[in-house]
């Protein structure tokens, strides 16, 4: 990469913007990375693959101009369950009557409308309930004949034409990618996405398919918005690269009330698993029409830092809001101000994990334990794959981890990850001195240390193996005799 002095961080969780209207223009984007945004996300539930690639050129173009890795998150649309249309574009269901779905194609009427998806019929039993709009109307089934639900209305409304509609309790017999993902998905690969973030994911096998089709070419972000993915939770953690606790269609199949304590209990499995997690949807919803946010959603934004995500992610925000780069700017101030209080960092040192029982674990938790006890300005963690900065930023050190790597596309990779600063180095490395000195030239250049200083540096050997992480070493930084390790 060439360009001005790579842009550092002054915080440890990452900010993932969407990129739409709003910020489709150079200029736009790179204030939009200058403020704080260290990851984009192209929504493929809109846009034409025309509109998506101009945007991705332009965040190469200012990747390239920053001289700082910029992660880039394709987010395919999954499946979209909608009722059909009605006879002058909508209807109003009044609580307690009853109301028919079926196959016909005709169009709908206050009496019935077309519900054009088999699965459900199949997958749904007399009592489960029906959400529409999102969950603002509630029908409950009485009766199911072939491709025909009698329901009653629990809650009524307007409904118009093509809403959505979700089955809480039900695990439907569909696939997570429909065949418009699969046309999203070879055009995002080719393209050179960093991260797919899977939608509509019910069970293990969702993952499993979606990672047959990539292939090793991009990360997977498992979304978390059905309830029968929370009950598979571990097992889709395993098998994902990250997760994404998606509140927005979660807030709908599940009671609100029960978010937060959900959004928790991902968090701290993710934790565990040493697998990064995002926390999504509605973060600073107001931004959209206002220059600020409310206190509720400050408060909101800080209560993910202090849980120990990876990541904060804005949509509408900066996909289409009037304030796309005052939304990053305040949300970089926020998560600022929670990882320099005192009480976060006693979380931070209380959630430390526990390694595991393997020498990458050992390393990791050996390298932040040294940082700490002689006052290390930085962790180095060279990588050809991503897992020796993943294992490192799984105990959560008090210092910043420098990722270096000779494949940008594992820096891009690591930019949704807490606490790594990834940078590209020239060439793969082949000894622990030329290791020690690479790390102690870049650690200047990234203003992470100062002559005089000690870093820790960590890397895998046979260097460029994958997983391999089982060397540390403390280095001095010197100035005119250069390095040397201890």
């Amino acid at each position: 990469m060439t360009g001005e002095t790579p842009m550092r961080r002054n915080r440890c969780a990452k900010i993932l913007a969407t990129l739409g209207p709003a910020t489709s223009t150079e200029g736009t984007l790179e204030a939009l990375i200058r403020a704080g945004a260290d990851i984009v996300r192209l929504n493929f539930s809109h846009g034409s693959f025309e509109d998506h690639r101009r945007r991705y050129d332009l965040v190469r173009s200012v990747e390239r101009k920053l001289n700082r890795p910029i992660g880039v998150l394709m987010d395919l649309q999954g499946p979209k369950l909608r009722v059909g249309s009605f006879v002058g574009g909508k209807i109003k269901l009044e609580t307690g009557n009853h109301f028919q779905l079926d196959m016909d194609p005709e169009l709908g009427t206050l009496e019935r409308v077309r519900l054009p998806h088999p699965e459900i019929f199949r997958a749904v039993s007399v009592g489960t309930d029906l959400l529409l709009d999102d969950g603002r109307l509630r029908l409950r089934v009485e009766s199911i004949a072939e491709n025909v639900l009698i329901t009653r209305v629990i809650v009524g409304g307007v409904l118009s034409d093509k809403k959505g509609l979700n089955v809480p309790n039900a695990v439907l017999p569909i696939s997570a990618l429909t065949e418009k993902d699969r046309r999203d998905l070879v055009f995002g690969l080719d393209l050179g996405v960093d991260w797919v973030a899977l939608s509509f994911v019910q069970r293990p096998e969702d993952v499993e398919e979606a990672r047959t089709l990539i292939g090793g070419r991009a990360g997977i972000i498992s979304k978390l918005e059905k309830p029968s993915a929370i009950e598979h939770l571990n097992e889709i953690i395993d098998l994902s690269d990250a997760i994404m606790v998606a509140r927005g269609d979660l807030g709908v199949e599940v009671p609100p009330e029960r978010v937060p304590i959900l959004q928790k209990r991902v968090l701290q499995a993710c934790q565990q698993a040493g697998k990064p997690v995002v926390v999504a949807t509605q973060m600073l919803e107001s931004m959209v029409q206002a220059p600020t946010p409310t206190r509720a959603e400050a408060s909101d934004v800080a209560t993910a830092i202090y849980d120990g995500a990876d990541a904060v992610m804005l949509s509408a925000e900066t996909a289409v809001g009037q304030f796309p780069v005052e939304a990053v700017a305040i949300m970089d101030k926020i998560i600022q101000q929670v990882e320099n209080d005192d009480y976060y960092q006693r979380l931070r040192d209380n959630r430390r994990e526990t390694p595991e029982g393997t020498a990458a674990d050992a390393i990791a938790a050996a390298a932040s334990q040294v940082a700490q006890t002689i006052g290390a300005a930085v962790i180095v963690a060279y990588t050809s794959s991503g897992s020796t900065p993943l294992r490192v930023a799984r105990q959560r050190p008090s210092v910043p981890i420098l990722c270096l790597t000779a494949r940008q596309r594992i820096a891009r990779r690591m930019a949704i990850v807490w606490g790594i600063h990834s940078t590209v180095v020239g060439r793969d490395i082949s000894s622990f001195s030329e290791m020690v000195e690479m790390a102690t030239d870049r650690v200047l250049t990234e203003g992470f240390a100062d002559i005089g200083e000690r870093i820790v540096v960590t890397a895998g050997v046979p260097f460029g193996t994958s997983g391999t992480t089982n060397t540390l070493r403390i280095a001095w930084v010197e100035g005119k005799d250069g390095p040397w390790a201890e």
